[in-house]
């Protein structure tokens, strides 16, 4: 729980979260969006997302003043993060929004959220040491409880076996590309905005053989609509929210983590209901509180749970 290994607070770290789980539940109706107007097929658009994003990262870090970590990293390690976050990244983004063709927003939805949070807390407690506790486990109940009223409350959904295998895999990505982030972050020594852009360009390589086969430019009677779409889908729940994401997950304990990004369902659902027109039923409120009230509580206990650790190390002895 500690965060001394990453270097960034964990209430700044909880704070980052919570900003890239919103901007990522805007990605979905943008992908939708770009759906209907085009012939664009998961890889190409999860391509031309990565690639993009690669390029606004690139140019945010020549505006951004050089800083060293305090412990410099070797080579072989920054080379192994960047090929496994970079191919866990491919792997959850492109597997969900094939899920997504397939069986469809809310099935998938649910499966690739609800199952992220399960695989996570098994992967902290058998490789990381991660202890969930009562409250714990509690509020990761509670959010899956609230994700599956939010997706499912009130739909007339259909589940197909191939949709629901591709959100497991993309479960399984992101689960990867947590874990490892936070087990990267407790050694400390690294650059996460660093590791965020060769994430992005390994992403970017792995994607590029399929998009080209699927097409790489698609087809469109509204192009300039389109390129808006995909430059929103860029900056905002790419460069910004995957900075973000990395930098938070490094100092964040890996179950808090996967339970705060499930606020990407409430943000979506609040945006159908802002921008989009749709009505809200008695299952968007219930399922959004439920998954909030479980994000507040997972906060909350992170925050005392750091503070407490800090303010014990600070009163054991010192031995000269």
């Amino acid at each position: 729980m500690s965060n001394a290994s990453s270097g960034l607070p964990v209430g700044r770290g909880l704070l980052y979260l919570i900003v890239a789980g919103a901007a990522w539940g805007t990605a979905g109706a943008a992908a939708s969006l770009v759906y209907r107007v085009s012939d664009m097929g998961a890889f190409t658009l999860s391509f031309w997302r990565c690639a993009a994003g690669l390029v606004l990262l690139l140019a945010g870090g020549l505006l951004r003043p050089a800083t060293r970590p305090a412990v410099a990293e070797p080579l072989g390690r920054r080379v192994r993060k960047a090929v496994a976050t970079g191919f866990g990244l491919a792997v959850f983004q492109t597997a969900y929004f094939a899920a997504v063709q397939s069986t469809g927003l809310a099935v998938a939805t649910v499966v690739t959220l609800g199952a992220g949070p399960v695989f996570i807390a098994l992967g902290a407690r058998c490789a990381l040491g991660e202890r969930l506790g009562r409250g714990g486990a509690a509020a990761v109940a509670g959010a899956l409880a609230g994700l599956a009223v939010l997706t499912l409350g009130g739909s007339g959904a259909t589940v197909r076996p191939a949709g629901v295998l591709l959100a497991l895999l993309a479960a399984a990505g992101y689960s990867a590309m947590t874990l490892l982030t936070r087990w990267w972050g407790r050694q400390g020594g690294g650059d996460t905005s660093a590791t965020t852009v060769w994430a992005f360009a390994v992403t970017s390589l792995c994607l590029l053989p399929f998009a080209l086969a699927e097409g790489l430019v698609p087809h469109t009677a509204d192009p300039a609509r389109v390129l808006v779409l995909l430059l929103y889908i860029a900056a905002i729940p790419t460069a910004l929210a995957y900075a973000l994401y990395f930098a938070g997950a490094a100092a964040v304990r890996s179950a808090t983590v996967s339970v705060i990004m499930l606020l990407e369902p409430v943000s979506a659902a609040v945006l159908a209901v802002a921008l989009l027109g749709e009505r809200l039923t008695v299952p968007t409120v219930a399922g959004t509180l439920l998954m909030l009230g479980s994000v507040a509580g997972l906060a909350a206990a992170e925050t005392r749970g750091s503070r407490a650790s800090r303010d014990e190390a600070e009163e054991q002895p010192v031995l000269v």
